[in-house]
């Protein structure tokens, strides 16, 4: 190459990593390894961290802009192989938008919740639009928008500790940032009508199965030893084909044991990071713009649904939080652990079936404790 050479930049921003970095967003650029785990001198994998471990990582405002940027700017560097999408802490990868920021601004204001809206559809298809491969780290949970932006990845990797689902009808909204495009193209129309409908979470073994995951690994150590989840065996227990293998176990006491096993135990994610080294070396030995095709080729299913419906998901859930939004979101703000933080179901329907129309004062009456 000349020594005159000088790269034309291509990010919306001067020095977009460096913008995208703030105290909730990390944008990091690690070392590339080979397989024996040595460094690759000027090859690198972008980190994109979420880092608001206090509130479960949900993304602000301000975060979804950051996480753009990073996309943009791991997209755009010439020296990254791959991009890992994860977060802080051990609890969760990420539980979707910060209910704080929806139920003290968004709530009752449709039309600011459609530019947040445009922002949040921005951020899903940067992900699927990366011209490097994205592997999402999980390390923890990865609830509502968390799951969506989770599954707009192309790869997913576990600590078996971890939980997925979706949780819109129960807290005022529906899985249309990005699930209800991707689940039944994922896991089939059943399995996600059962997750985006009933927003009954499963297992990190579960989400494997049904095929959103690439692979899980164990993130609980016990006595210095990694013990796989002990949970586990207790879901598969209520299950009807659990019911028939351990009928003549006592899904009580399996339970018992593994809470206290679990309080025993510390959270030691060096696995799920070895695993994720593991993965990206393996896309390091590739042709790069074979791999880009063919990562752009596979995405198609996803991009295809998701381009089909995201502005009209948008235009829907911002008059959402003018009614349901309004009150699931307040309630699950102002709820607590003695009070709860969901609202009456069955006297919302009630009284809607009888007219009754979405006033502040009726949104106020549902919240939880409001009626006691």
């Amino acid at each position: 190459m000349s020594d005159n050479f000088q790269f034309l930049p291509h990010d919306l921003v001067p020095d977009a990593a460096r913008e995208a970095v703030s105290g909730d967003v990390i944008y990091e650029k690690r070392p590339a390894k080979n397989a024996d785990g040595s460094i690759v001198e000027g090859l690198y994998n972008a980190w994109i961290i979420l880092n608001n471990e206090a509130q479960f990582n949900s993304y602000t405002t301000a975060m979804v802009k950051a996480v753009i940027l990073a996309f943009r700017a791991a997209s755009n560097a010439r020296d990254v192989n791959a991009v890992v999408f994860t977060a802080a802490g051990s609890k969760a990868f990420c539980t979707g938008g910060n209910t704080k920021e929806y139920a003290e601004y968004y709530a009752g204001r449709p039309h600011e919740y459609r530019q947040y809206m445009r922002l949040f559809n921005d951020m899903v298809s940067t992900i699927l639009g990366c011209d490097k491969p994205v592997i999402c780290r999980v390390n923890g949970m990865r609830i509502g928008g968390g799951q969506e932006i989770g599954m707009a990845c192309d790869f997913s990797i576990a600590q078996d500790m971890a939980r997925f689902g979706q949780a819109g009808p129960k807290h005022g909204s529906a899985a249309i940032g990005g699930s209800t495009d991707f689940l039944p193209v994922m896991i089939g129309c059943e399995q996600a009508m059962n997750s985006g409908v009933l927003c009954e979470s499963f297992t990190a073994q579960k989400a494997l199965r049904l095929g959103i995951l690439t692979d899980i690994v164990p993130g609980l150590k016990v006595d210095g030893e990694y013990v796989a989840n002990p949970l586990v065996i207790t879901e598969m227990k209520t299950d009807y084909l659990g019911r028939i293998l351990h009928g003549d176990l006592k899904q009580g006491d399996d339970l018992a044991a593994g809470k206290a096993l679990m309080k025993r135990g510390e959270m030691d994610l060096s696995a799920l990071d070895a695993k994720v080294e593991e993965l990206c070396t393996k896309l390091l030995l590739t042709f790069p713009d074979c791999t880009t095709k063919s990562v752009e080729e596979l995405r198609k299913p996803k991009l295809n649904a998701w381009n089909a419906n995201k502005e009209n998901s948008r235009a829907w859930l911002s008059l959402n939080m003018m009614t349901e939004a309004n009150a699931g979101f307040r309630a699950f703000n102002e709820g607590s652990r003695e009070n709860g933080r969901e609202v009456d179901f069955l006297a919302l329907r009630r009284e809607l079936a009888q007219g009754q129309k979405w006033t502040p004062e009726y949104i106020d009456s549902l919240m939880p404790g409001a009626r006691k």
